[in-house]
Order: structure tokens, then C-alpha cells, then sequence
């Protein structure tokens, strides 16, 4: 009897530490090593997973980047969109419009110059500024649900001095709008090969300088 009690005691001690040794599978959910910026991604990247929907989501995505420029640009220490930005803003516009069960993320971006923490919130109001254009173009705000800064942490330009390229906002496709009725009818495919009728736009002006990247 002292000698089941004994071995009973040993296999718990063991499943103890089994579990302490991969206690973060327990706690951590699926995808969350997915920066999320306070805005879900992680869940949203599981809701594509366990639906099946994340190929479909690729494919899109690579349409929306071969068929609209994704990426406007900024004066430096500012986040007013001139008349190129507006312009790019207005044909993604178009392309978001044909495709209303597709949701977006507005990712916005520093160069080097500047404190981090400034940097974040200067890519954060270009990321707003972007938004708010497409949302003046007839995009309803709800289906651009990930607006993030990554501030000057993904320099395209590995460059401590001002650098325009770095200045900017990416438009990426996210998701499917979950309410809609041909996602709810796993119509997927149909929404991606669906034929875009493209067009481009025109302009205005804008402009500014200061003291971050």
C-alpha cells in the first residue's frame, strides 16, 4: 500500500511539472505571438485559420497589391496628405467600394528621426489621417477595424537621417466582413476573382515639416 501511495505520488509530481514546463500553451491563445497593436489581430488571424479563410484572405491581398498602390507618403514630421496621397487614397477608395465584404488595416510608419515614443504617435496620426480620407471617400469606418502604428520600427530604408520612403502609410487587406451575406455563405472565392473596374484620381495639395521622422 506504501508503495502505491508512493508510486501515485511520483506520477503527479511528474504531471506537475509537465504542465509547469508548458504552462504558456495553457494561458497564451492560439496566435497571439501576432502583434495585434490593441486591435485583435491575433484572434482575427485564428477566425481566417480555423474558417479556412486565411488563403482566400493571401490571394485577395495580392490583388489588392498588383491592382492599387497600398503605400502613400508623408513630409516629414507630418501627417497631412498631399496631393499624391490623396490621390492614391481616392483609388484605393475605388477598389474598397467593389469589394464590401473585405475589411482593411492602415499601418503607419516613421523614418529614424526622432524619439521612439514621438515616432509612434506621429505613425499613429498618419495611420488616422489615412482613415479618415477613406472614410470621407464612402468607406464605412468599421471596415478599416485595425488602425496601428508601428512608429520607425520597419524602416524601408535602413537610414538614421530623413528619409521620405520610410514616411508613409501601407492599406492592406485584413479580412472578410463576418455579417456579410456571401462571407456567411462561405462565397469566398467568388469575391476574390471578381472583376475590378479600376480608375485613377486626381489631386490636391498639402505639405509640412517639424521635428520627428
Amino acid at each position: 500500500m506504501a508503495i502505491f501511495s508512493s508510486a501515485k505520488t511520483l506520477i503527479f509530481a511528474v504531471a506537475g511539472l509537465a504542465l509547469a514546463g508548458c504552462g504558456g500553451n495553457f494561458v497564451t491563445p492560439a496566435g497571439s505571438e501576432i502583434d495585434e497593436g490593441g486591435f485583435g489581430n491575433p484572434t482575427m488571424n485564428n477566425v481566417l485559420i480555423m474558417t479556412g479563410q486565411r488563403s482566400y484572405v493571401e490571394d485577395l491581398a495580392g490583388r489588392f497589391a498588383t491592382e492599387v498602390p497600398t503605400t502613400i507618403n508623408f513630409a516629414f514630421n507630418s501627417a497631412q496628405l498631399d496631393a499624391d496621397a490623396r490621390a492614391t487614397l481616392r483609388r484605393q477608395a475605388t477598389w474598397i467600394r467593389q469589394f464590401p465584404e473585405v475589411r482593411f488595416s492602415v499601418f503607419g510608419h516613421t523614418d529614424l528621426v526622432g524619439s521612439q515614443a514621438y515616432n509612434q504617435r506621429l505613425g499613429q496620426r498618419r495611420a488616422r489621417a489615412a482613415v479618415n480620407y477613406l472614410v470621407s471617400q464612402g468607406i464605412d469606418r468599421s471596415r478599416l477595424e485595425a488602425l496601428v502604428s508601428l512608429g520607425e520600427t520597419q524602416p524601408i530604408v535602413a537610414t538614421e537621417n530623413r528619409e521620405r520612403r520610410n514616411r508613409r502609410t501601407v492599406t492592406e487587406v485584413s479580412g472578410f466582413v463576418q455579417s456579410h451575406p456571401m462571407v456567411l455563405d462561405g462565397q469566398y472565392a467568388q469575391i476574390v476573382y471578381r472583376t475590378y473596374a479600376g480608375s485613377a484620381g486626381g489631386g490636391d495639395s498639402g505639405g509640412g515639416d517639424g521635428g520627428g521622422g
